[in-house]
C-alpha cells in the first residue's frame, strides 16, 4: 500500500510540474492591450516615448543689417509663407519681436513695417499681429526680428537620454534582461510627429472630400463607350530609352 501511495503521489507531482511549465511557457510571450511584451519583459518604446499632442510656436527669422531697411525678395516670401500657415493652423497672434537699443535697431524698425505690409496682403488683421521690443543680450550677436505664432502640434521626446550604461556594468544588475535601451526608438517618434501634416490624424480618420465630376464624368463617357479610361500623354514615347516590350 505504501508503494501504490508513493507511486500516485508522483504521478500527482509530475502532473503538477508539467502544467506550471505549460503555463510559464505560454506566458513566456503574450500581448495585452496593445503592450508588446517579450519574455515577460515590457518593452514598447511607443509607451516610453508617447507621441502627445500639444500647443507649440511655429516661427521664423529675419535677419536686418544696419544699412538697410525694408525686406528682400526671399524675406517676403518667408513672411507671406508665415501669413499663410496662420490662416490655416494660427491659434493666437502672431508676435513680433523687433530688437531696441542695437546697431540695426532703425533698420529693424522700418523691416517691422514693411512685415506688417506683407502680413495683411497675407489675410493677418492689425489686431492679429503683436509687437515686443528686446534688448539684445549679446552686442556680439546680430539682433533679428522674430515672428512666431502658437498652433496645434505633434511632439515627441526629449531624445538623448541614457539612465543606463548599453555596455555590462557591475552596477548594473539588469543588463541581461532582454530588454531594448532606453532611447531606442525615440528618434523614430521625433520624426514621425514632426511629419504629421494635422496632429487630428492621431485620434481620428479625416472625412472624405468630393470626388472630381469633371474627371469622373470623362472616366465615365469613355467606359460607356467601351473605350480605355487610361490618362494617355503626348511626350510619353520620347521618354523611353527603348523599345523593349512592344
Amino acid at each position: 500500500m505504501r508503494e501504490k501511495t508513493t507511486v500516485d503521489r508522483h504521478r500527482r507531482l509530475r502532473s503538477l510540474g508539467a502544467l506550471v511549465g505549460i503555463s510559464v511557457a505560454l506566458g513566456a510571450c503574450n500581448t495585452t492591450s496593445g503592450e508588446v511584451v517579450t519574455a515577460s519583459v515590457p518593452d514598447d518604446y511607443r509607451l516610453r516615448h508617447p507621441i502627445a499632442v500639444e500647443e507649440a510656436n511655429h516661427s521664423i527669422v529675419v535677419f536686418v543689417g544696419r544699412g538697410r531697411g525694408g525686406l528682400s525678395a526671399s524675406q517676403r516670401a518667408d513672411v507671406m509663407g508665415l501669413a499663410r500657415s496662420w490662416a490655416r493652423e494660427g491659434t493666437g497672434a502672431i508676435v513680433a519681436s523687433v530688437p531696441v537699443d542695437a546697431p540695426n535697431a532703425r533698420a529693424a524698425a522700418s523691416a517691422f513695417r514693411a512685415i506688417e505690409v506683407v502680413l495683411a496682403e497675407g489675410g493677418v488683421p492689425s489686431r492679429g499681429i503683436v509687437l515686443r521690443h528686446y534688448r539684445p543680450e549679446d552686442p556680439q550677436e546680430l539682433p533679428t526680428i522674430r515672428l512666431s505664432y502658437p498652433k496645434i502640434a505633434a511632439v515627441a521626446g526629449p531624445c538623448g537620454q541614457w539612465p543606463e550604461d548599453l555596455g555590462p556594468s557591475i552596477l548594473d544588475r539588469n543588463y541581461s534582461d532582454n530588454k531594448s535601451y532606453f532611447n531606442f526608438g525615440c528618434a523614430n517618434q521625433r520624426n514621425l510627429a514632426a511629419m504629421i501634416d494635422n496632429p487630428a490624424d492621431l485620434e481620428q480618420p479625416r472625412p472624405e472630400t468630393y470626388a472630381y465630376t469633371a474627371r469622373r464624368t470623362e472616366a465615365f463617357e469613355k467606359y460607356r463607350k467601351g473605350e480605355t479610361s487610361a490618362t494617355t500623354y503626348p511626350e510619353a514615347e520620347k521618354a523611353k530609352l527603348s523599345d523593349s516590350g512592344k
